[in-house]
């Protein structure tokens, strides 16, 4: 089979890209070649794919799969539909849970779950690729499949304020300052390593069936943000010093907070996973928190400069402690 990812050397594509190797697919990358890391028996395609006049060998290939991790526009979208239209058996395309219904009205979500997020300009352009996509199968027969991951990680740390590809919350428990956690910390959450979401998504590769069809590929486990924060804590050998405050509250002082929180984080979920354990029979997830945080944990010890502090996160973080304590309302776990 051969299959062409467009990026395939970011956090929850790398597993994707080294599990689809290990089960015999012929796989392509295409990218800029500035990525650092390797991914060992991959063909890598040297181009930008926002560049047309770089993508003329590319024209040559015909492909069973094209995945595309990194669109975000429907400009994007309109982009591929040209640049594949009978070029390839089927074209995955990368969305994010964050389309679904925001507030939700029911909390369990399947595939079903209505798409519409007015509060996070990510999650309506992703929307509106997604209708795109659905128009070009209905109308074009374009052999669309569409994947929604939500908060996955492996080189990433995986909470709502300063984290993911920032270190200073994590910094700043190692160094005894305070932390947000968002609300009361008893929402629940689910956040899914790379490794497990990628057996489910390699096994869509190819998968005849699986078009004109979206799934979420999530883990089982469901944590409530007060024990997401306390493994990373435990993970870092200390313990957290948590400040609650209501995502109202923190999106009101520092309003770039609005998309991570009150239109992705600020309500309970919980991930219905039969759709792709239906299509992908065996597909289960077994990493726990407690032991993929580690691995994430380790995997940035090696090296101090993956271990980024975003000076404006930290002076956001900052203004928050400062607004809410004035108000005096610190309440520690």
């Amino acid at each position: 089979m051969k299959v062409l990812f467009i990026g395939g050397t970011g956090n929850i594509s790398t597993p994707s890209s080294r599990l689809a190797l290990a089960r015999g697919v012929d796989l392509y990358l295409l990218n800029r070649g500035k990525s650092k890391v390797h991914i060992k028996g991959a063909k890598t395609i040297i181009g930008d794919i926002n560049k047309p006049e770089e993508l003329t060998g590319l024209k040559t290939h015909q492909w069973d799969v094209v995945v595309n991790w990194i669109a975000f526009t429907p400009k994007d979208i309109e982009r591929d539909i040209n640049l594949f239209k009978g070029r390839t058996k089927q074209y995955i395309f990368i969305s994010s849970a964050s389309c679904y219904q925001t507030p939700l009205s029911y909390p369990v979500i399947t595939e079903s779950t209505p798409l519409c997020n007015n509060l996070w300009d990510y999650s309506q352009d992703k929307i509106r690729c997604e209708d795109r996509l659905q128009r070009a199968y209905r109308e074009e027969g374009f052999p669309v499949t569409v994947v929604r991951p939500s908060l996955t990680y492996d080189t990433v740390i995986p909470i709502a304020i300063g984290g993911f590809n920032r270190y200073n919350t994590a910094q700043r428990i190692l160094q005894g300052k305070e932390i947000i956690v968002h609300g009361d910390g008893t929402g629940l959450w689910t956040v899914t390593h790379s490794d497990d979401f990628a057996k489910g998504f390699v096994g869509l590769l190819g998968l005849t069936t699986a078009i004109g069809h979206a799934f979420h590929i999530t883990s089982d486990e469901i944590l409530s943000w007060n024990m997401i924060y306390k493994i990373l804590a435990e993970a870092l050998g200390k313990e957290a010093k948590v400040v609650h405050i209501a995502s109202d509250f923190i999106c009101k002082i520092v309003p770039s907070f609005t998309g991570t929180l009150l239109a992705d984080k600020a309500e309970s979920v919980i991930f219905d996973n039969t759709k792709i354990k239906t299509f992908v029979p065996g597909f289960k997830a077994t990493i726990p928190f407690t032991e993929g945080i580690k691995r994430t944990l380790s995997w940035l010890n090696e090296d101090d400069s993956r271990k980024f502090i975003d000076p404006e996160a930290e002076q956001k973080i900052e203004k928050v402690l400062k607004a809410y304590n004035a108000l005096g309302g610190v309440n520690n776990l």
